[in-house]
């Protein structure tokens, strides 16, 4: 919730921070996506290797006091370098949070109860959303008279508190998540602790009819949605003259009926289609991103903001009924000792991409005429890229389910031959 949380918010200040920093559009793409990815590939994948060896409560931790202290750090900064930098640390204390909750979920639950489990977690992202949205949309409109505040050579910006507020408590937070008990590790097929990131690499290439199309799938969808979500809220204002604290509100309370209706409705469509399809967590994918498809394109094309808003969350809807299926897909046909790194692989598709979304949306508005026409290319990047998405997932498919089958046979071999 805190990771998501902090997003949310950011999000909300893009425009303050074009202003006060004297940025283009170009820069601000940047600082809204690929700052946060800069080091994944460095730290990222090194974080999600110590998920399948060590503690993953410690991980956990760790990863949420880095977020959180360099949120707030990012309520001091004084230029677009350093602001650039502390979004890069948020995004190194971001990336050890899905390995180590997927993997923990994992050996909490059954497999049959794993999807519900996966939807139970998606709370913390509908709560972070849109939390996010209403109470940073208040804490800006809160703040919007104040002056700058002067601190020896520091200069803080109204819109700086809100970020100092909002990492404080995400530290307390941090320091709760050690105390939480570590699940004894299941679903090893080796004797080995954990899996070099070599052999995984080989592991996945070795089954790449099975991972690429999920893989390729996440990506384009990510790339959509990441670019969508993040001028979100630039184009409200620039369409409609709304502010923040509108864009709030509306987003934040269209969230909270949107998302859980979506996560629900995952949830339901992969148990119902599992009892037919041993590929049903890719199947139910394929079909909720198609029915995305037509709302998340006419979007823009709303003549209020109020309507934007609504075929936004429709879109949503039925983005965030994949989350659920997707990850059940992974966890299910990856062995606990390369569990932490395959999940890192796999959200590194959806963090990068999602963060690129940021700066391919404005060069698709420079491709189309510019800044005014932000419409435009939202529902151009909406319309290419999430039927691409559909088709790549589709064409996993068969390979999946085949998968399954042997990993069916090979448990019921096991469960045979064991004293």
């Amino acid at each position: 919730m805190m990771n998501f949380f902090d997003v949310a918010v950011f999000q909300l200040t893009a425009e303050l921070i074009k202003r006060d920093f004297g940025l283009t559009d170009a820069q601000l793409g940047l600082l809204l996506g690929p700052a946060g990815i800069m080091f994944y590939l460095v730290v990222g994948i090194p974080l999600a290797r110590l998920v399948d060896i060590y503690r993953r409560t410690t991980v956990l931790g760790c990863g949420l006091l880095v977020t959180s202290g360099m949120t707030a750090a990012g309520g001091v900064v004084q230029s677009y370098g350093q602001f650039f930098a502390s979004r890069m640390f948020v995004g190194v204390g971001g990336s050890a949070h899905a390995p180590g909750t997927y993997s923990m979920l994992a050996d909490y639950f059954p497999p049959k109860r794993l999807a519900r489990a996966i939807a139970f977690l998606q709370l913390g992202f509908i709560l972070g959303n849109g939390l996010g949205a209403i109470l940073g949309g208040l804490m800006l409109g809160y703040v919007a008279g104040w002056d700058p505040t002067q601190f020896g050579p520091l200069v803080i910006r109204n819109w700086q508190w809100v970020l100092i507020a909002i990492g404080a408590p995400g530290m307390l937070l941090a320091l709760c998540i050690f105390m939480i008990p570590e699940p004894p590790r299941r679903g090893k097929v080796s004797e080995s602790k954990a899996l070099p990131i070599r052999a995984v690499l080989s592991e996945i290439g070795a089954r790449r009819r099975v991972y690429f199309p999920l893989f390729l799938g996440l990506a384009l969808s990510a790339l959509e949605a990441g670019g969508l979500a993040a001028w979100r809220a630039p184009f409200m204002m620039r369409t409609y003259g709304w502010t923040p604290e509108q864009i709030g509100a509306w987003s934040g309370l269209t969230f909270f009926v949107a998302m859980p209706v979506g996560v629900i409705f995952g949830t339901w469509l992969t148990e119902r289609l599992s009892k037919r399809h041993r590929d049903a967590p890719v199947r139910t994918t394929a079909i909720v991103f198609a029915i995305a498809v037509p709302f998340s394109v006419l979007s823009p094309f709303m003549p209020t903001g109020e309507l934007a808003i609504v075929f936004g969350s429709l879109a949503g809807v039925f983005g965030i009924a994949a989350a659920v299926p997707q990850n059940v897909a992974i966890q299910t046909v990856t062995p606990n000792e390369m569990r932490g790194q395959v999940t890192a692989l796999y959200l590194f598709m959806f963090t990068v991409f999602g963060a690129l979304g940021a700066s391919f949306i404005p060069i698709v508005t420079g491709l189309v005429g510019g800044d005014a026409n932000l419409w435009i290319s939202m529902a151009l990047v909406a319309g290419g890229l999430l039927p691409l998405a559909v088709w790549a997932i589709s064409r996993g498919m068969r390979p999946y389910a085949e998968e399954v089958a042997r990993l069916e046979r090979i448990s019921v071999t096991r469960a045979a031959s064991a004293p």
